[in-house]
Order: C-alpha cells, then sequence, then structure tokens
C-alpha cells in the first residue's frame, strides 16, 4: 500500500474500539501495516490480546507482533480505561490501581519492549493518549487525571533518552470524546451538556485523535518531539 506510512508497521493498544480502532485504520489508510493489542480481537487487523496490567503479556504481545512482521515503527499507547467521574471518597485501593496499572504501567512495558528495535534501526515513533484532563485539571476522576498527566512525564524523559537514536515521544490529549467507553462511564446527556461548553460547540469526532497520531507518525513530524497536541476544541490550550 502507498501512503506516508509506507513501509512502517504500527501497533495500536486498546485498538479494538473507539479512538484506538479509529486510529488504527487512520495509520492503515495511510499506508501503515497495523497490528492492535486488546482484551478482545479485532475483526479488520492482526490482534494480540494483552492486559495492560501484566508484563509478560505485554512482552508476548510485542514480540508477536514483531514475529509477524519482523518490526514495530510505531507504538501508539492507547489503552485505557475511564475514571467514571468519582470522587476521591470513592476511589479504592483496587481503582486507584487499575488506573495506574492500565495507563502508566502498560505505556511503560510497552515502550521498554518496543524500543529495543526502534533503537537498532534508528527510527521511532512513540505516541501516547492523554486526556485534557491532564492538561485542565477535573472536580471527579482524580485518579484518571494523575495517569494520564504521569503520561507527559514519561513521554518527556523518553523524547530526552531516545532522541540519539531518531525516535520520538509525542502525546495526543483529546478532550472527552463519544465512544463506547465514555457513553457507559457518564452517559450522553452528560456528554451533550459539556460539548455547549466548549468553545468550538462540540466535542472531538472519535476520528480526530487519530489525526494527529498519524501526522505525529510521519516523516513530517521528525523534529516534534516531547510535544502535546490536544484536539479539544479550544477547552485545553497547550500552546501547540
Amino acid at each position: 500500500m502507498s501512503g506516508p506510512l509506507a513501509g512502517r508497521v504500527a501497533l495500536v493498544t486498546g485498538g479494538t474500539s473507539g479512538i484506538g480502532a479509529a486510529t488504527a485504520k487512520h495509520l492503515a489508510s495511510r499506508g501503515a501495516e497495523v497490528a492492535v493489542a486488546d482484551l478482545n480481537d479485532s475483526m479488520e487487523f492482526f490482534s494480540v490480546r494483552a492486559d495492560n496490567r501484566k508484563v509478560t503479556e505485554i512482552q508476548a504481545a510485542v514480540a508477536s507482533v514483531e514475529k509477524k512482521f519482523g518490526r514495530i515503527d510505531i507504538l501508539v499507547n492507547n489503552a485505557g480505561i475511564s475514571g467514571h467521574g468519582l470522587p476521591i471518597e470513592r476511589i479504592d485501593e483496587r481503582a486507584f490501581d487499575d488506573m495506574l496499572a492500565i495507563h502508566v504501567k502498560g505505556a511503560f512495558f510497552y515502550t521498554q519492549a518496543a524500543v529495543a528495535g526502534m533503537k537498532a534501526r534508528r527510527w521511532g515513533r512513540i505516541i501516547s493518549t492523554s486526556s485534557h484532563f491532564a492538561l485542565i485539571g477535573t472536580s471527579s476522576a482524580s485518579h484518571y487525571a494523575g495517569a494520564k498527566a504521569a503520561l507527559h512525564g514519561l513521554t518527556r524523559a523518553w523524547a530526552l533518552e531516545f532522541a540519539p537514536y531518531g525516535i520520538t515521544a509525542n502525546l495526543v490529549a483529546p478532550a472527552l470524546t463519544e465512544t463506547p467507553l465514555t457513553l457507559r462511564s457518564v452517559g450522553k446527556e452528560e456528554l451533550d451538556r459539556r460539548a455547549a461548553n466548549y468553545p468550538l460547540g462540540r466535542l472531538p469526532d472519535v476520528a480526530e485523535p487519530g489525526y494527529a497520531v498519524a501526522w505525529l507518525a510521519s516523516d513530517e513530524a521528525a523534529m516534534v518531539t516531547a510535544q502535546t497536541i490536544s484536539p479539544s476544541g479550544g477547552i485545553a490550550i497547550v500552546g501547540y
């Protein structure tokens, strides 16, 4: 397949629904070979089952994709769960641990497993899905905002550590997006209420974060690293 990502191989975690599935399709439409890692199977792409809380499953997933395609050039750390709008009093130890494990531990160990091959080839793109809540805060779900904010620290460190190898690390931080996950979490009525407060008057479409990912994965973004792009309709302003 031709396109700006032709010859590249991408792995998208949490890639069977919502933003992850849309992102996988964008990358494929631009010529990349795409694999997804999730707890569910993909009907469209090569898929591996892996739980972000389990390092051995993460390592096996990366090995399986590398065996299938020979390489991983683009890693999209997208897998995540909702904070369900919980106040701090209702966040128990398990909810806190799962939030940090799925968002932070998972992204860390997927990156650790995939970066060796990127270093050897001296080219790579690591793109993690954050949230506008990591940028502006939230009056609920502090464990979610905190987990997403941790990705910013990791990404900035990775950008510096991996730069000598031609590997970039960036974030995409969308606003609330209507996906099966957010509909289960906060409901359509709440999403519509919040959309009315966005400067552009709507929430991002599920496809829009993927456009940013696809650009960051391309050679056009070769000089962009340690940055955050926020498709948030103006509700979060990050200066880029």
